[in-house]
């Protein structure tokens, strides 16, 4: 694993996935714990920089509405308890909270959980010969979930750095989450570790 084939991974850091104005009441959907975990990842991914000089991958989403999903997602939220279209016209869903790209790093869209949907990412990847991915972002129970099992089914290999990933507050999530950190990640995906252990490696 050297800097030149291997990619740090920021999944989804956007206001949809965030922000106090994109939070659920009715769902049980809030962020804080979210919010509480991003300036911990913008501080890293400057360190990580400085000390590797290695390429930073962001995803975002395209707008969550029924003109850009993917037909399966759109199947799925014919189901009332599952429908979780965005109404948000003016872009402020897909910006990046808190934590922002800089001009050299590069930027992704999905219309899915999983951004290996990306064709354009995956050639970026062929072609710069990756094979080692750093995972962080949002969901741990969802688009990071998703990634890191196709990603896996792809042939990369992953760190998941514990600490950067996060789900809502709801506890069932959170418990998940712990479950996936503890047992499903380190046994069936990659290594799953701290970004502190990951940074004393290098």
């Amino acid at each position: 694993m050297t800097k030149n084939n291997t990619v740090l991974l920021v999944i989804d850091p956007v206001n949809s996935c965030a922000h106090e104005k994109c939070e659920t009441p009715e769902w049980n959907i809030y962020f804080s714990k979210i919010r509480s975990m991003l300036p911990k990842l913008a501080s890293f991914i400057e360190e990580y920089k400085r000390k590797t000089n290695g390429l930073v991958i962001y995803t975002t989403l395209t707008p969550w509405n029924k003109d850009h999903l993917s037909k399966n997602l759109k199947e799925l939220y014919t189901d009332p308890q599952a429908r979780y279209y965005s109404d948000d016209i003016t872009g402020f869903d897909e910006e990046f909270h808190t934590v922002k790209p800089s001009p050299e790093d590069l930027v992704f869209d999905k219309n899915t959980y999983d951004v290996f949907t990306n064709e354009k990412l995956l050639q970026e990847l062929k072609d710069r010969k990756v094979r080692y991915i750093i995972v962080t972002g949002i969901f741990s129970d969802g688009c990071v979930l998703s990634s890191v099992i196709n990603g896996f089914s792809k042939g990369f290999n992953f760190v998941i750095l514990k600490d950067l990933i996060e789900t809502t507050d709801d506890k069932n999530r959170q418990r998940l989450q712990e479950l996936l950190v503890s047992f499903t990640f380190p046994r069936l995906y990659g290594k799953t570790i701290t970004s502190s252990e990951l940074l004393e490696s290098w």
